[in-house]
């Protein structure tokens, strides 16, 4: 059964921040525990990348919504 996708809208720009730090920390251990021996499901490699983007793209629609204001 597929997971289901957070929803990065309902947190604030503090958690969004915290969660974007925690995740790119994440990536970088797996990265490394993967080039040292293989994960068992390296996937998640990319839909941990995919959660990064959403959360820099939710990050920049809140900025450009307060600059436009």
């Amino acid at each position: 059964m597929a997971k289901k996708k957070f929803d990065f809208a309902e947190l604030t720009t503090q958690e969004l921040h915290e969660k974007l730090i925690d995740d790119k920390v994440r990536l970088s251990k797996m990265k490394f525990n993967h080039t040292v021996s293989p994960l068992d499901n390296p996937m998640e490699i990319k839909f941990l990348r995919r959660d990064i983007a959403r959360i820099y793209s939710e990050l920049n629609k809140r900025e450009t919504e307060t600059t436009a204001s």
